[in-house]
């Protein structure tokens, strides 16, 4: 049975997108994990979303969906999962998973440390599956070394919502998401230069 993150249309929003992609699979480069915690960025809606102003950055943002945009920050990388529709520049940051298959090269990668930090928060997400720059624009679709695993049932899970972390705009939406007492999710840091409370 297909995911049921690729049964989805136009017509949903990107909180949907996001909530749909909790409990999915993500491949990288020889490692796999259970995406556990996401946060929607609705585009030229959100001031939060790097496609709020389009810039030559964000412009893969407004292209077709399924896409994989990746940013470096603060020494880290972060993938996101672009949800179009194109011109909405909707997209979903991968902030955790439960890596569930090529844990050995996930270890090799982030270290020794115990296993649900090892893709806890979205620069260690990346880093545990081998995510960088160079995978900025990948079909996530196909079975390429990046790819959403579209052949995974995915199982109802429970959802919890929340701010987003570390956004200085649009703080106090509730557009984090997270499988409900997963031990993989990360810890709730708000922006010490939070412009506003919309």
């Amino acid at each position: 049975m297909e995911s049921l993150v690729f049964a989805m249309n136009a017509d949903n929003t990107v909180i949907d997108h996001a909530r749909a992609l909790l409990g999915t699979r993500l491949v990288g480069h020889g490692v796999s994990a259970i995406i556990t915690e996401v946060e929607a960025y609705a585009g030229i809606d959100d001031p939060a979303s790097h496609a709020f102003t389009r810039t030559p950055r964000s412009e893969i943002m407004y292209g077709r969906p399924w896409r994989l945009y990746v940013y470096r920050i603060h020494g880290h990388h972060c993938a996101n999962v672009v949800t179009g529709p194109t011109e909405q520049a909707s997209a979903v940051l991968i902030r955790a998973g439960r890596i569930d298959n090529g844990i050995e090269l996930a270890r090799e990668r982030r270290g020794e440390i115990a296993d649900d930090y090892l893709a806890r928060g979205p620069g260690n997400f990346t880093k545990a599956l081998g995510i960088t720059i160079a995978d900025l624009g990948t079909d996530l679709k196909v079975a390429t070394p990046i790819f959403l695993d579209r052949d995974v049932e995915t199982p109802p899970v429970e959802i919890t919502a929340g701010p987003r972390v570390g956004v200085r705009h649009a703080a106090d939406r509730p557009w984090r998401f997270w499988i409900s007492d997963d031990p993989t999710v990360s810890a709730y840091r708000r922006h010490p230069k939070t412009s506003d409370q919309s």
